[in-house]
């Protein structure tokens, strides 16, 4: 059986492995990837490819369990953080010492997380984190706040009004409590 907490991990391990010769590819550019990559899924696919909640960040959107999830990782010795000089910048690289499992994705998965890497090859951690400061799923929620997949279909790349931030959070808030009545 193939978990979410499975298909996260080799995503970690895929894209730190795909983007090793990316000089500008540190934790926050890592964490975009990972983001991208799902809320795409769940736009084009119909699902995020590893199923994790993601928070708001001052640098941007980030998985909730990347931090307990790659401390995992590298005990196990799957991969390790690399301290490198970016510009004369300190620069945290996650280096993947094994090769990612495949089999718990499909192609089309596979070929959208290539995609994401792609697009965001030349953007360094400024750059890639100001364009998630774009998305409305970022900028309707508050700091440490999940962000609802959903807003993935909000196409409106300009800053939101004090009082559409205040709507959004109350309806983010108004589905949060029917989900849970329904469950």
């Amino acid at each position: 059986m193939r978990t979410e907490a499975q298909r996260f991990r080799e995503l970690v391990v895929y894209v730190a492995q795909q983007s090793q010769a990316d000089p500008r590819c540190g934790a926050t550019k890592l964490n975009k990837i990972l983001f991208y990559a799902d809320f795409r899924a769940y736009e084009t696919l119909g699902a995020s490819i590893s199923g994790q909640a993601y928070q708001k960040l001052e640098n941007g959107p980030a998985p909730r369990r990347i931090l307990p999830v790659v401390e995992e990782l590298q005990k196990e010795g799957a991969c390790v953080w690399d301290e490198r000089s970016y510009y004369g910048r300190p620069l945290n690289k996650l280096t993947a010492l094994r090769e990612p499992d495949l089999s718990v994705f499909n192609p089309e998965e596979i070929a959208l997380v290539r995609e994401v890497i792609e697009d965001l090859w030349d953007l360094n951690a400024t750059e890639v984190s100001d364009l998630s400061h774009r998305f409305a799923g970022w900028q309707a929620s508050d700091l440490k706040e999940e962000i609802p997949y959903s807003t993935v279909f909000v196409d409106d790349p300009r800053p939101l009004s004090d009082e559409e931030h205040a709507w959004a959070l109350q309806a983010i808030g108004e589905y949060e409590r029917e989900s849970q009545k329904s469950r």
